[in-house]
């Protein structure tokens, strides 16, 4: 599963993690991680030489969760390691990732245009695309608007009160 959503602050990650809590009330395990954290990670594994063991242990959930996917372009070693990761995913488990770029914008972020063609057709290939629309809820979380109550909800055209018999 994907989210999608422009502007920020529109309630993708807060999907997820409900997603993710309610798997986890189902008993299935769930792993939550940043892009940022996960391809550190992994490149930290080609480091000390524990790349296959830290590869599983993203495999290991019956969920995982990836947060931020695709704010930056990666690296040819951060293409590589991701192209392994949703190659095995795609037996292993499902994925939710959150996003504010457009599946079609992904493909220009891999420096190799087969690689980026292999990996997300088989991540996209079977996902369910959700695309949230709206405004930030973030700003209604500033100190200065704590004491302000919430705005009201805009009344539709015909009040259920207001029909005409």
């Amino acid at each position: 599963m994907q989210f999608a959503g422009l502007p920020v602050g529109v309630g993708k990650t807060h999907l997820a993690e409900a997603l993710g809590h309610q798997a986890c009330r189902q008993g299935h395990r769930v792993l939550f991680t940043k892009t940022s954290r996960l391809l550190s990670d992994l490149g930290g594994g080609h480091a000390d030489g524990t790349w296959d063991t830290r590869l599983r242990a993203y495999l290991q959930p019956a969920l995982l969760v990836i947060e931020d996917w695709a704010m930056r372009e990666f690296t040819t070693q951060q293409a590589d390691d991701l192209y392994e990761l949703i190659s095995e995913r795609t037996r292993a488990g499902s994925m939710i990732l959150t996003s504010n770029r457009a599946p079609q914008e992904w493909y220009a972020l891999f420096p190799n245009p087969v690689l980026a063609e292999s990996a997300l057709d088989r991540l996209l290939g079977r996902a369910h695309h959700l695309v949230l629309h709206g405004r930030s809820y973030r700003p209604l979380q500033r100190p200065d608007r704590a004491s302000r109550p919430l705005p009201e909800p805009a009344a539709s055209e015909e009040e259920p009160g207001d029909q005409q018999p």
